[in-house]
This record gives structure tokens, C-alpha cells and sequence, in this order.
């Protein structure tokens, strides 16, 4: 019996992932746990694996297809069986708003053969160049949220770089055309269709036009409303580490607990942050409007560089975890950010966030805030100062607030409290009894 494989719903919040590469092909044999896809939300990356021995009888989507989360994206049976009972609607094929790709009667003719072969990945022929559709290598391949996208936006697709599967063009080649201000009815998509040839694959010049990740449109989405719908200003301090720095090396020198070499300055400050907060009640919080959601636990997110782009993980209850328990969450997600395989929702849901560019030579910055939150801390790297004549490292500490939450005077006090915490880390954590 025939059986059909469908996009998952990782997290709540995901409405629709990308088909990312197809690690098997219509007619391959597949067993239980072949990995017959890829996947992308907006944050991740995942596989799916086959939950069932048999042939891969078809597949509805191709590389870059945006396809709703629970619909049908390819069926596994026995050789021989049908699919068609499996096959989605039109109305879902490429994602929510899209819809089939249908040229106009006097510009262009869909070939029949292919629609039914494949609904997403619609070629299109022009009747005004016969030694296209003689050929048929001169065609247009153009995905519906492609085509839908650039028809609206009239964007000139004679500058687009196809990154489909087969040349196709898909809906990031059509937003790098718009980004780098390509826009003119003459390149439209009936124009172009009518030219009977593709569109070019290089700009011709002396850039590179590269599509946008997920990851960074999401990330750009994110940064342009934080600073257009918050009052956001940043204050700047350090302090003496020196105890900071003598802790970690006691640390690493009990070998009787080889999981305490791994605690980092990061770690550090993220337990020492879990425990101040809950004394800042308006800085643990996020602004919505009208009123204030104030946190009773600390829910800390931490920014991770990855090759996909920056994500922040969260680690929920931070407060209620000691040092050694922090430390290993922690590197768990930052290496689930790192793999791609972070679950959506542990990039949600933080009640303030830090991040740490102190390895980067940074010693000074300005963290934009993530909404609905209302703080966020920077972690700078260390300098050396003097104090009565004495050296010491100073490790540097940004601190931006939303202002229509809170005055300057409540951040302050959050970070000058922070900052008499960490110069007595040691003491402060004996006390606390946090360390394992």
C-alpha cells in the first residue's frame, strides 16, 4: 500500500518550509531511514527520513518549492501502484499564496505533458519563437511564487540568475533581482517569455548578484522592526574579571571534573545575568504596547554565528540551572544552531538576550534588541586598565534597552548590579550553591 511522506510542522510557529535537496529520485528504491530530503524553516535545516521500505513512485516538489507544512510532498509504494490519489491540489502546490502558473494565451502555451509531470516546475514556450519549441532548450522555467512575485513587482528577470533545479527560476532569484534595483516592464515576465530564450545567468558585470539565505531574510526582516517600532539606547561599562578569570582557572585545574574545563566566560555571565534579572523585573520583559509581560524566571537567549547566519537559542529557566547544567545545555543548542538542526521553537520565547563578540576583538557595541523583549546585552572583549597604580582586565559590557519601557536610571541600576555580581563571582556563586 502506497504511502504518502508529508512536510513536518517543526514548531508551532511554522506555517511552510523550502524543499532544500532531493537525496533520492522518482523511481530510486528506498529503506527505512534513507534520507530522501532536506528541509528549511526561516531558522534551520532538517532531514527527512523514510518511515518505509519501497520505491519512490513520485514527487510533487522540486529543490526551492516553499511548500505548506502537513501536505503530501512525495509517496512511497510498490512498484507499479499509483500516486495520483496522493498528488496535492493545485491550491497548495508552492505554499499558502500561491497559485498554478498559467501563461497568457496571446504571449505563451504551457506544455500539457509536463504540467501533469510536474505542477511546480511548469515550462513555459513561446509561439513567437518556433525555433524555441522546435529545440526546446530555449525555454523559460519559472516557479508560481516566481512568476506571481515578479509580475507584481515587475521585476527585470533579463538580469535574474536562475538557482532552481533544471535553470529554473524560483522566488529568491526574482528578490536578488529586486535588491540589487532591477525593475522594467521590458523585462517582465511576458516579455522575457516572449523572447523565447532564458533568462541570463550572470549580471554581465563586474559584481555578483548572490540570493539571499532564509536565514539573512529573516534576520533583515527582524532588525528593520526592531529599530523602526522601539525606542532603543545603549549603555556602556566593564568590570575588573580578575575574579572572573582566577574562577575559571580553578576550574580547569579540578581534574576530577573534567566537565568544569568546559564552562566559558560566556557561561559565566549567562549564570550571572539568570540571577541579577529577577531583581529587574522591566528589563526581564517584554513590551507590548499598551502593557508589560514581566517574567518571574529568566529565559535567556544567546546569540550563535553559524554558517547559515546568526540564530539565538534559548535557554528557558536559566535561573534554576546551575553552572555545570547551564554550560552543557547551552553548547548543546549553540551545536544544534551550528548543524542546522535547532527545533523552531528554541529560537522563541526568550525574555532577554545576550551576545558575546568579545573573541572578535570588539570593545565596544550597540546589540539591537529582539521584540518583544526589552533588553539585551553585549559582551565586549578585555583591556587592560589600572586602578591605584595596578593592572587589571576590564571586560567590557553593552547594555540596550527599549526607552518606552523603562528610563535610562532601571538599565543602569541592571548593569551596575550585574557588574558588582561578576566582580565577585566566586563568593556569589558559593553562596548561591550553583555550581553543580
Amino acid at each position: 500500500m502506497a504511502t504518502a511522506v508529508i512536510m513536518p510542522r517543526q514548531g508551532q510557529s511554522v506555517e511552510s518550509c523550502l524543499i532544500g535537496k532531493w537525496c533520492k529520485a522518482k523511481g530510486d528504491k528506498v529503506s527505512v531511514g534513507d534520507i530522501l530530503f532536506t528541509y528549511e524553516t526561516d531558522k534551520a535545516t532538517f532531514e527527512e527520513e523514510s518511515k518505509v521500505d519501497g520505491i519512490l513512485l513520485d514527487v510533487f516538489f522540486d529543490e526551492g518549492d516553499d511548500v505548506e507544512c502537513l501536505v503530501n510532498v512525495c509517496v512511497i509504494g510498490a512498484e507499479g501502484e499509483s500516486a495520483e490519489e496522493f498528488r496535492p491540489a493545485d491550491g497548495v502546490i508552492g505554499g499558502a499564496d500561491s497559485v498554478p502558473l498559467r501563461a497568457s494565451d496571446d504571449t505563451a502555451q504551457v506544455s500539457s505533458s509536463e504540467t501533469q509531470e510536474n505542477r511546480t516546475n511548469v515550462s513555459v514556450e513561446s509561439v513567437a519563437a518556433p525555433s524555441a519549441i522546435a529545440g526546446g532548450e530555449n525555454r523559460v522555467r519559472i516557479s508560481p511564487r516566481a512568476r506571481r512575485l515578479a509580475e507584481k513587482t515587475l521585476a527585470d528577470l533579463r538580469h535574474a540568475v536562475s538557482t532552481g533545479a533544471n535553470g529554473r527560476i524560483i522566488e529568491r532569484d526574482v528578490q536578488a533581482v529586486l535588491s540589487a534595483g532591477h525593475r522594467s516592464a521590458e523585462g517582465s515576465v511576458a516579455s522575457v517569455l516572449s523572447q523565447g530564450k532564458p533568462a541570463s545567468q550572470s549580471s554581465g558585470s563586474d559584481f555578483d548578484i548572490v540570493p539571499l539565505s532564509n536565514v539573512r531574510k529573516f534576520i533583515a526582516k527582524a532588525m528593520h522592526a526592531s529599530l523602526s517600532n522601539s525606542a532603543q539606547l545603549t549603555s556602556h561599562s566593564s568590570f575588573n574579571a580578575t575574579d572572573v578569570f582566577e574562577f575559571r582557572k580553578k576550574l580547569k585545574g579540578m581534574e576530577d571534573y573534567p566537565e568544569f574545563s568546559k564552562i566559558t566566560i560566556t557561561d559565566i555571565i549567562i549564570y550571572a545575568a539568570s540571577r541579577v534579572l529577577l531583581e529587574h523585573k522591566y528589563i526581564n520583559a517584554h513590551f507590548l504596547g499598551d502593557k508589560m509581560q514581566l517574567f518571574n524566571n529568566a529565559h535567556i537567549g544567546v546569540a550563535v554565528d553559524t554558517p547559515r547566519g546568526l540564530l539565538v537559542p534559548t535557554i528557558f529557566n536559566a535561573n534554576h540551572m546551575s553552572l555545570s547544567e547551564l554550560s552543557a545545555h547551552a553548547k548543546t543548542l549553540f551545536e544544534k544552531c551550528k548543524q542546522g538542526s535547532i527545533e523552531p521553537d528554541l529560537l522563541k520565547g526568550a525574555s532577554f538576550t545576550i551576545s558575546n563578540l568579545g573573541g572578535l576583538g570588539v570593545e565596544m557595541f550597540t546589540p539591537i534588541l529582539n521584540p518583544p523583549q526589552t533588553g539585551i546585552l553585549g559582551v565586549c572583549n578585555t583591556i587592560e586598565r589600572t586602578k591605584g597604580g595596578k593592572p587589571y582586565p576590564a571586560l567590557g559590557l553593552s547594555i540596550t534597552y527599549d526607552h518606552q519601557a523603562m528610563d535610562g536610571a532601571d538599565s543602569a541600576r541592571f548593569l551596575k548590579d550585574l557588574v558588582v555580581y561578576l566582580e565577585s563571582f566566586s563568593s556569589q556563586i558559593m553562596l548561591d550553591g550553583g555550581l553543580m
